[in-house]
């Protein structure tokens, strides 16, 4: 009985590693040529680019994508600019309510600084 409480008090350090091994054995993963490794390394340059939110040329997403995957860049695209084109397209009353809220906070701010250098008049 000891023996059991034993053994299950143990942490299977190698269960992971034993895990992986055997994962590896069994979907063997097929090692890329040069071109291949040069493309994915380019491409994992481009998201780090886009994810720090950087520009990325189109010649460049040219190169290094297939005519495919362009083309459906470019389509989405397209359909980002469309969905902001319709979102630009407010109703009066919104846009009377942001121009009003703009020069409530520019009056605001007009006022703090005016508190700040010590015009109390003028603020």
């Amino acid at each position: 009985m000891s023996e059991w409480c034993n053994c299950q008090k143990k942490p299977s350090s190698n269960f992971r590693k034993l895990l992986q091994e055997r994962f590896d054995k069994g979907n063997p993963r097929r090692k890329l040529v040069k071109d291949e490794t040069t493309k994915l390394a380019k491409l994992e340059g481009i998201v780090e680019k886009l994810k720090r939110g950087e520009n990325v040329q189109n010649r460049q997403l040219q190169t290094w994508l297939s005519e495919n995957q362009y083309a459906e860049l470019e389509q989405a695209w397209q359909e980002q600019l469309e969905l902001r084109e319709e979102h630009k397209d407010k109703p009066d009353e919104l846009q009377r309510y942001e121009d009003k809220l703009k020069e409530a906070i520019m009056m605001h701010n007009r006022s703090d600084a005016y508190h700040r250098k010590g015009k109390k008049s003028a603020a």
